[in-house]
């Protein structure tokens, strides 16, 4: 019994003390503190300058601030520090421009009454602002596919670049290792260290909205792309043995016979995405300046041409070649082969599909002058055309693919 009435004592005090009565300070209801702080924010229909944090102070000496709260218009919490008296708070993150922050702060005298203002910020709009045009559209691709950025402004300050680069964001399932490479200063290319995986979802989206780049330029709204990918598709053309091997998922599906570039019009060696596909157009040899009348002059309607650079470089249907493909390589640079095997091919292959040539005598695909050549570039150099250098723009784990030029049967002969 004795123990029981022990038990009991703290528990009575614990009540009385939190109870309270009406005329303690803690139970009362916060008065309005607007008299007592001040605040940098514009009166009236003026707005705030972006770049100045929002300050708070209180103007009394026998009060100090307990709390404050800041949250953008989409309810976001904006970071802020608190004085170490009390008296003084400001935001310690950069705030957005023409945006409307609510900020709600707490107070307390010296005798514990609370108060408390909620007080309304509107940023002036940007002078200027950045947004991101992705590419390609949402679809399904191939796993060759590079993501692209086009930026509405030039950014040539590394800083900045950082900036921008770090709110472009590249989701992808299953989860790969990957990097943004700045081409030039308004374009990027996104993609894996190796080929995305088969059936693939990448997200891509811009977190730019309302974010400071600059003084004066402010990122704006981008609109989002999904991509995802099919069946990894690979046409490896050997130049040297006249023939192409398709193959679906690691395995050959396909053989056919070949025609490549002649002497002096060497079909380019490396790895190539599918750009487009064009079930008829008229090749015409002044396009890519051959002279009219000369001997290397053409004129032809061509069927089943699959597009793998801008320059005019094409997988399509040669029946004028048919009795050199497999033996010899005749053409002005696109690889030839018979019309049923075009069509084959065309209705096969997909944008973002990879062909990829070797023992050729042509030069290597450059990276991005002429199409996709964005797998022949290293991967250690292409990390280093990132504006954040030691951050990988995917997350997770990479999981383990086969590198671009890893297969030891198609390695180009020594």
């Amino acid at each position: 019994m004795l123990s029981c009435g022990l038990l009991l004592v703290p528990l009575a005090v614990s009540t009385a003390a939190c109870g309270g009565s009406a005329s303690e300070p803690l139970s009362a209801n916060p008065y309005d503190a607007g008299d007592q702080i001040t605040a940098n924010t514009p009166d009236g229909k003026q707005k705030a300058d972006p770049d100045k944090p929002i300050e708070v102070s209180v103007k009394d000496d026998d009060a100090r601030i307990t709390d404050v709260t800041a949250t953008d218009s989409t309810g976001r919490f904006v970071r802020g520090e608190l004085s170490a008296d009390g008296r003084h708070w400001r935001t310690t993150v950069p705030l957005a421009a023409g945006t409307r922050y609510t900020v709600r702060v707490s107070t307390e005298e010296e005798d514990g009454t609370p108060g408390r203002k909620t007080l309304t910020v509107h940023t002036t709009d940007a002078d200027g602002q950045l947004t991101a045009a992705f590419g390609p559209e949402s679809g399904e691709y191939g796993v060759g596919q590079p993501v692209t950025a086009e930026l509405s402004q030039p950014i040539k300050d590394p800083k900045a670049r950082a900036i921008v680069e770090s709110a472009l964001k590249v989701d992808s399932m299953p989860r790969v290792e990957g990097s943004w490479h700045w081409v030039d200063d308004k374009k990027l290319h996104f993609r894996p260290k190796v080929y995305w995986p088969a059936h693939a979802t990448i997200s891509v989206h811009s977190n730019l909205a309302g974010l400071k780049i600059a003084k004066g330029l402010y990122g704006g709204p981008s609109k989002p792309v999904r991509l995802t990918t099919g069946d990894r598709l690979e046409a490896i053309t050997d130049a040297a043995a006249h023939q192409m091997t398709v193959l679906r998922n690691g395995t050959s599906i396909n053989t056919i016979p070949v025609t490549t570039g002649k002497p002096g019009f060497s079909t380019r060696n490396g790895v190539k995405v599918i750009l487009g596909k064009e079930s008829f157009v008229r090749m015409r040899s002044s396009t890519v300046g051959i002279a009219a009348g000369s001997s290397d002059s053409y004129d032809l309607p061509v069927y089943w041409a699959t597009r793998v650079t801008w320059s005019g470089e094409y997988v399509h249907a040669a029946p004028w070649s048919v009795g050199s493909q497999g033996a010899a390589n005749v053409s002005h640079g696109c690889t030839g082969m018979s019309t049923g095997n075009a069509q084959w091919f065309f209705n096969t292959v997909r944008v973002g599909d990879i062909v990829k040539v070797i023992n050729s005598g042509g030069d290597t695909m450059t990276p991005f002058d002429n199409g996709f050549g964005d797998w022949n570039m290293p991967w250690k150099e292409w990390r280093a055309g990132s504006a954040l250098k030691n951050a990988s723009s995917t997350t997770g784990a990479a999981e383990r693919q086969q590198d671009p030029g890893s297969d030891a049967r198609l390695r180009p002969k020594i």
